[in-house]
């Protein structure tokens, strides 16, 4: 186990040459070509069906080239100003596309039975436009409140209702998280989505004709002439309980796109498990090797390395795979290390890989995944988001105690961590899984490891300056990696497979079964 092996690894995949790694550019080709070379020197078999390192995935690229969104109140018309104050997004499967209706606000558009939860609950939305709350209402628990703020589930959940199209609206605390400034940086910037084999989009909601985003101020038009304010709302949500209406309002959005086809792969490599009864089973470990790439416009350093998200993350992975290979007897169950694309783009490598495994991989049994562990501070503790909804939480807590770390609840439920890694994609495939990051209590008592990865998220989380400038403490890093190769080694070796516990929330939603 060598630490600066690590970092050695992390300055090639954060440096300037790779051009921030965006999936489907050259920048992530040569990414993926340094991490396939790493696990066949480490003795990984290809795992691609084909017999190489690489699960090429096939995305559509859709880029914007028009779009508009006009307001309709009370007999006057007016436009809203794009990205000022919104974005239409572009459609994947259409070249154009037109939406008229009236507008509804829904809440946060969450339908939760298990906890007597309906934003649509004596509303009609046919054939109308819905207009929801970022997030979802904070008194649900934090992973089902993470899934159940999921677009793919608000989506899915506005075309079952019969709605058209569905407008999501940024509330202050939102953009306090994440800036429109930034938001509308994205504004005409092409977004993927994998292809199917017949070449339809995978997982987009085909049954919504447009979705678009609003900011503070074009949220609070929206609302105008109606009895209820945007700041009403928004209040109302904040205490988990924001109702609904129908709108004073109708919208119309218009956008027009072009589209490609485009490749970019997951890396995969497998360790044959040394048990012949339980080697056709699988333990899937993954970090995302992509990145945003490179700032469009601007001056200064434009290109956004990535170093903690995720090159890190990647560089520990492939820590891991070379000390799991190397260890004098092969893991029982086998291993598969899955560097993923796409994850920047909505988890997109993971989910295809999901739905579509490599046949190398056997049966999944469990994943284990790593993305953007800060190492500015030592900390004490470990955040495993997703662990105590399996059995994977006891052999999670044997390692955390075993290397000294104590075991946290997720510090910060309001960000929805769990459905925005790559995890996620597993999970909805009934897989276990648990995602691993140092937590907010360091080692140091003069420092306060929240506001350390505060200011990371502030100054430094999608920006140029996540570069190979950021401090990292080596010794923090290899203690954490020591920590995963237990955690992967004792799951693999385990004759008993992870199973979700009893009444489990994603076990009961997703779960092959819920033993």
């Amino acid at each position: 186990m060598s630490a600066r092996r690590i970092r050695a690894d992390v300055e090639f995949l954060a440096d300037d040459l790779l051009e921030g790694r965006e999936a489907a550019t050259r920048g992530h080709d040569l990414a993926a070509r340094y991490v396939a070379t790493v696990l066949e020197a480490a003795g990984y078999a290809p795992g691609a069906d084909d017999g190489t390192y690489f699960q090429q995935v096939p995305f559509i690229e859709s880029t914007p080239t028009a779009t508009s969104m006009r307001l309709a109140v009370g007999g006057t018309t007016t436009d809203v100003p794009l990205p000022d104050q919104g974005m239409v997004g572009a459609s994947a499967s259409q070249p154009s596309v037109e939406v008229t209706a009236a507008v509804v606000f829904v809440g946060f558009g969450v339908t939760a039975p298990e906890f007597g939860y309906d934003d649509y609950a004596g509303l009609d939305v046919k054939g109308k436009i819905v207009a929801l709350l970022y997030n979802a209402p904070s008194r649900l628990p934090s992973e089902p409140r993470a899934h159940y703020a999921s677009t793919d589930h608000k989506l899915r959940n506005a075309a079952d209702h019969g709605a058209v199209a569905v407008v999501t609206m940024l509330g202050p605390d939102d953009v306090k998280r994440f800036p429109w400034e930034q938001v509308k940086a994205y504004f005409g910037r092409p977004t993927l989505t994998w292809a199917n084999t017949d070449g339809t989009p995978g997982p987009t909601e085909r049954r919504l004709k447009a979705v678009a985003y609003l900011s503070p101020e074009g949220s609070a038009r929206l609302f105008a002439g109606s009895s209820l304010t945007f700041d009403q709302a928004v209040e109302a949500g904040r205490k988990g309980a924001p109702g609904g209406a129908a709108l004073a309002a109708t919208l119309t959005m218009t956008s027009a796109t072009s589209h490609k086809r485009v490749t970019s792969p997951n890396v995969v490599g497998v360790l044959k498990g040394s048990d012949p009864s339980l080697s056709a089973t699988s333990v899937v470990l993954t970090a995302h090797l992509d990145h945003i790439g490179v700032r469009p416009a601007g001056e200064g350093d434009r290109i956004n390395n990535g170093a903690y998200d995720n090159a890190t993350g990647s560089a520990i992975l492939l820590e891991v795979a070379r000390a799991l290979a190397g260890q004098p007897v092969a893991p029982k169950r086998s291993v598969v290390v899955v560097l993923v694309t796409a994850e920047e783009k909505g988890l997109l490598g993971s989910d295809y890989f999901a739905r579509n495994p490599v046949k190398a991989a056997g049966r999944m049994v469990a994943n284990v995944n790593l993305d953007m562990p800060v190492f500015m501070a030592a900390s004490s503790d470990i955040v495993a988001f997703g662990s105590e909804n399996s059995t994977l939480d006891a052999v999670v807590r044997k390692a955390a105690a075993e290397f000294g770390y104590t075991l946290s609840p997720d510090p910060m439920p309001a960000e929805n961590i769990f459905v925005r890694s790559d995890q996620y994609s597993l999970v909805k495939q009934g897989v276990p899984a648990v995602y691993l990051m140092p937590g907010f209590t360091a080692k140091d008592p003069n420092v306060n490891g929240q506001q350390v990865f505060g200011g990371f998220l502030a100054s430094h989380y999608h920006k140029p300056s996540d570069d190979l400038s950021l401090p990292m403490d080596l010794p923090a890093v290899e203690r954490f990696t020591r920590a995963n190769l237990a955690i992967a080694r004792a799951i693999a070796d385990d004759p008993v497979e992870p199973r979700w516990k009893p009444g489990n929330f994603f076990g009961k939603m997703f779960g092959k079964s819920t033993n």
